[in-house]
């Protein structure tokens, strides 16, 4: 006897073909002295949320939705702290690079500072 209501909706599925792709990773390292503090974990979201895909970082005790600066800041990352990010999407790689770009060039830090 099945148990389902009339009008209960059908369980989502995907199309064959159209699986989530599987995630794109990259390691960046904060190289900031003070970490990734609000500025930087700022400038961090601002570009992650230019892009369409999902992007999370990954550090040693949780994940953190890219996208969020509070997500960001509750990684505590400090520097030297490696974090792995993923995306995934249709921009999954041009996501990576452009928030790779912002860690290789520490957030723009240098030039802040002698503003």
């Amino acid at each position: 006897m099945d148990n389902t209501p009339p009008n209960a909706a059908a369980p989502v599925t995907q199309a064959p073909g159209q699986a989530e792709a599987a995630p794109r990773t990259r390691e960046v390292t904060v190289g900031s002295p003070q970490g990734l503090h609000a500025r930087p974990a700022d400038l961090v979201a601002r570009e992650a949320r230019r892009w369409q895909s999902r992007i999370e970082f990954v550090g040693s005790s949780h994940r953190a939705d890219g996208k969020s600066i509070l997500d960001l800041l509750s990684l505590a990352a400090a520097e030297g702290t490696r974090l792995v990010i993923e995306a995934t999407g249709p921009d999954a790689e041009q996501a990576l690079a452009a928030i790779g770009r912002l860690f290789e060039q520490n957030f723009h830090e240098s030039q802040t500072a002698h503003e």
